[in-house]
């Protein structure tokens, strides 16, 4: 397979060097009690309330049991709290994690936990800031078709506060851009539902028929995302998103690209998460992705691509970076399911990195997981699942804790996330030891350390199972402290070039290194085997120091180099990342 090249394509130098952390903020931290959502705006009765946040996850409320009898129904009902306050007060723990970007899931207003149904997109979420009434209140009296009218409500100020705050620190904040579809409380939505085809907004969406007051059998249709009616699909022509809809996107990216409007965006974010961008025209994406580099040369944008097509979309005209999908399910199939060789995982590698002009593989968002996947750790333990697959509790499917060896597993994976070409991206809660299956399983509320959780002891199918504790998993997170502080210190780990240096199919390990010349490089090793294992590794092509030794960044002990070579004895499921001492 040749290489592939783009000579015009660019990225922002900054996401070569960040580790990014996905922050879903109603399960991230609760920092303001005072502003939770309520049961009117969730349309509840008056006994619902808000759901404990060291609880038991599987556990149902009175409300809940009164609302359904199944967990995977009332689930969706639940609200913890979590809020932008809480990723405020948060900041000094993603620092010492060694993040140097967040990425937050959806946080403009709209009625559900996951915002994906906005009901405003010039708006944050009037539960995420201080004064929910009053942003409500605000929302009221403007025009939301009319820019001029727009004001900032409490939460919108929250957030400029955060990017603020998180700019002070040299960090980086990107939000999820939702263009595919609204909610159906969304403004536009609401106009066209009330007035039908008498509506100013009835060309925003994609609608099939409208009601007909003399034909009690007619009825409103629409497209929507996937068949779900709460997501009415945003209307396209031509390969773009209808000229209204387009603009107003157009104004709200520049509302939060650049607050001032004063052409100086420093003040805003640094850039987009796309959500499924494959499924609006790409004509629109080039118009945007114009837009948004003439407001800020510097802003990064990365799509929500799951497949190996994403290469088509990492270009000079629409994204600058994908979330990579592709690298982890390969990584899962050798460490996980490990239905591959060693070389046979290497190779996929090779072949995904060659897709991508050679900047872009620096920025590519190395995930293992996400909102829209199973928790690594529940992966690890359910490794006879390929990943993809269906994997809501079912008969046969673990909720439970990892452990000792399946984390042994985890932490192999996060020291290779922290030394492969791209940029490592953590779910919140990964580092902390969290578990659990897809959507919502993958969406508890966060565990802190300053809190004492109760054991997770219920099961969704109702089952017996062993009570597991909860709690803040201290030594995990100092291991992806450990390699954060390892990536963030070595800049071959995020600029160097990939070298593939050895590999044993038949005891299961190989090495590979990062390159940026002779004199600076970091060599990593890995042993996937279940076995004490003695690596070699060829140096002939490097300058090794004088005193003959590199240093296991891990261990902090020294790895003796003689005849060109060194040798080292890797503990099974365990790697090493070597380093020149003292440069």
């Amino acid at each position: 397979m040749s290489i592939q090249q783009d000579n015009e394509y660019s990225t922002p130098d900054w996401a070569k060097h960040v580790i990014w952390y996905q922050v879903f903020p109603e399960r991230f931290c609760n920092g303001d009690p005072s502003n939770d959502p309520t049961a009117e705006r969730l349309g509840m009765p008056e006994d619902w309330e808000i759901s404990p946040w060291t609880g038991d996850w599987y556990e149902q409320a009175p409300w809940e049991k009164e609302y359904s009898d199944t967990f995977r129904k009332s689930v969706y009902k639940r609200r913890y709290g979590g809020d932008l306050q809480g990723v405020l007060d948060k900041l000094d723990y993603l620092e010492e994690l060694g993040i140097g970007g967040i990425y937050l899931n959806p946080v403009f207003d709209a009625v559900s936990l996951h915002k994906y149904d906005a009901s405003y997109y010039h708006h944050v979420d009037r539960f995420f800031g201080p004064d929910p009434e009053g942003d409500a209140q605000i929302m009221e009296q403007e025009d939301p078709s009319d820019p001029s009218t727009w004001q900032w409500t409490s939460a919108d100020k929250m957030l400029l506060k955060l990017i603020e705050e998180v700019h002070e620190r040299g960090m980086r904040i990107i939000l999820d851009g939702v263009f595919n579809h609204t909610g159906t409380d969304f403004w536009a939505f609401r106009d066209v539902l009330e007035h039908q085809q008498d509506s100013q907004f009835k060309d925003w969406y994609a609608v099939q028929s409208f009601e007909d007051p003399s034909d009690p059998e007619s009825e409103f249709l629409y497209d929507s995302w996937w068949g779900v009616k709460s997501l009415p699909a945003l209307k396209e022509e031509g390969k773009t998103l209808v000229a209204p809809v387009k603009e107003h996107i157009f104004e709200i990216t520049r509302r939060w690209m650049d607050p001032d409007s004063d052409g100086d965006p420093s003040d805003g974010i640094d850039g987009w998460r796309l959500d499924v961008p494959e499924e609006i025209g790409k004509e629109f994406w080039k118009e945007w992705n114009e837009l948004v580099t003439s407001i800020n040369p510097e802003v990064f944008t990365v799509g929500e691509i799951w497949t190996k097509k994403s290469r088509k979309w990492v270009t000079k005209d629409l994204f600058s970076s994908s979330m990579n999908y592709p690298f982890t399910n390969a990584v899962i199939e050798y460490m996980v399911n490990e239905s591959v060789k060693a070389s046979e995982f290497l190779k996929e590698l090779r072949n995904l990195r060659r897709q991508f002009p050679k900047d872009a593989r620096f920025v590519l968002q190395n995930l293992m997981d996400s909102h829209d996947t199973p928790r690594l750790a529940s992966m690890i333990v359910n490794s006879d699942l390929e990943f993809g697959e269906e994997t809501k509790p079912k008969e046969g499917f673990k909720v439970r804790k990892p452990n000792i060896e399946e984390r042994r597993v985890q932490r192999l994976i996060a020291l290779l996330q922290y030394t492969y070409v791209g940029a490592p991206m953590i779910y919140y809660g990964t580092e902390a030891g969290m578990w659990g299956a897809d959507d919502p399983d993958d969406r508890k509320p966060m565990v802190w350390p300053e809190h004492e959780y109760d054991p997770e002891k219920e099961h969704p199918l109702d089952k017996e199972r062993p009570a597991d504790d909860n709690n803040f998993d201290r030594q995990l997170f100092e291991w992806y402290k450990k390699l954060g502080a390892i990536r963030n210190a070595h800049l071959p780990l995020r600029i160097g070039e990939f070298q593939e240096l050895a590999v044993d199919n038949a005891r299961n390990h190989f090495c590979f290194a990062r390159i940026l010349n002779q004199k600076m490089f970091c060599i990593v090793a890995i042993n996937r085997s279940d076995r004490t294992q003695k690596v070699s590794i060829p140096l002939s092509n490097f300058d090794i120091p004088e005193n003959n030794h590199l240093e296991n960044l891990v261990t902090g002990t020294r790895i003796n180099v003689k005849d060109e070579q060194a040798t080292l004895t890797l503990s099974p499921v365990t790697g090493a990342i070597l380093s020149p001492e003292n440069r």
